[in-house]
Formats: structure tokens, C-alpha cells, sequence
């Protein structure tokens, strides 16, 4: 994907300014990763990069609201969790609880907190992905 120039089309769009740069942190290694789902793709919304199937299944950058401010975490993940899994991934310091998509399920995972195990990226993806992609995919997926 061209996402400068899709960049450049977004911002005449809509108000959100762009809010990643190509070569950010995890972003390359993290589109290798969610692009190699089934029938996975990557577009700009809210100013960032999300990767969907068709539905949104991860998210590059993030906010925290705590204490009324917002904090930002460029370069992090975000994904959608299993509610079984949420008070374990809560309890790593790494994750946090993302502003507007926390309430529907959401985590973030900052890739500035320690060394970006990819392998846990991987897992982290396929269990969002299974989540929100339909069962044709889901099948797709677990043929590969």
C-alpha cells in the first residue's frame, strides 16, 4: 500500500491529522505481520493505520485517558481481546486500556515498553482477528 499517498487523500477527507510516519518504530514488522492474514488489508482511520478483514482487527497507535489527560502511545498495538484473557493482559505493565475502543474489548500493547516479542504480536493478532472476521476467514486461516 501507498499509505503517503493515501495519507495525502486522507487528510483532504476528514479532520484527524496523520498521525504515524512509514518508518515508526514496530510499524514495517507489525504490517508484515496483520497483512498476512486472509484477505487482510490496511487503511487510515482516525489518522492511523488499522488492518482489516473486512471488519477492524488491530491498529497502530493509541491513547490512555487517566485522570482526565489523554496520553499518547504512537507506537503501540492496539487489538481486540477475549474477555478471558483481558485481566492477564491487564496485569502486564506493557498493555493499557485504550481511550474510545477500551470499552469494546480493546488493548494496547506499547512497543516502547520493552523489546517487542513478535512471536506474542502474532498470537495477540490471530486471537483479534478470530474475533471480528467472519467464519470464512477464520477457516482460511486456520488452513494455512
Amino acid at each position: 500500500m501507498d499509505t503517503r499517498r493515501a495519507a495525502a487523500r486522507y487528510r483532504g477527507n476528514v479532520p484527524h491529522p496523520i498521525m504515524f510516519d512509514d518508518d515508526d518504530p514496530g510499524l514495517a514488522e507489525l504490517r508484515a505481520v496483520a497483512l498476512g492474514f486472509p484477505e487482510a488489508f490496511e487503511k487510515v482511520s482516525w489518522g492511523r493505520p488499522v488492518f482489516c478483514a473486512p471488519k477492524m482487527f488491530a491498529m497502530y497507535g493509541g491513547n490512555s485517558k487517566t485522570t482526565g489527560e489523554m496520553v499518547a502511545y504512537p507506537h503501540s498495538l492496539l487489538v481486540k481481546v477475549d474477555e478471558s484473557d483481558r485481566a492477564a493482559l491487564e496485569q502486564d505493565s506493557r498493555f493499557y486500556y485504550p481511550a474510545y475502543m477500551g470499552p469494546s474489548g480493546w488493548l494496547g500493547l506499547d512497543f516502547t515498553a520493552a523489546k517487542v516479542d513478535w512471536h506474542e504480536v502474532r498470537e495477540l493478532l490471530d486471537a483479534s482477528f478470530r474475533l471480528v472476521a467472519p467464519k470464512r476467514l477464520i477457516k482460511l486461516l486456520d488452513a494455512q
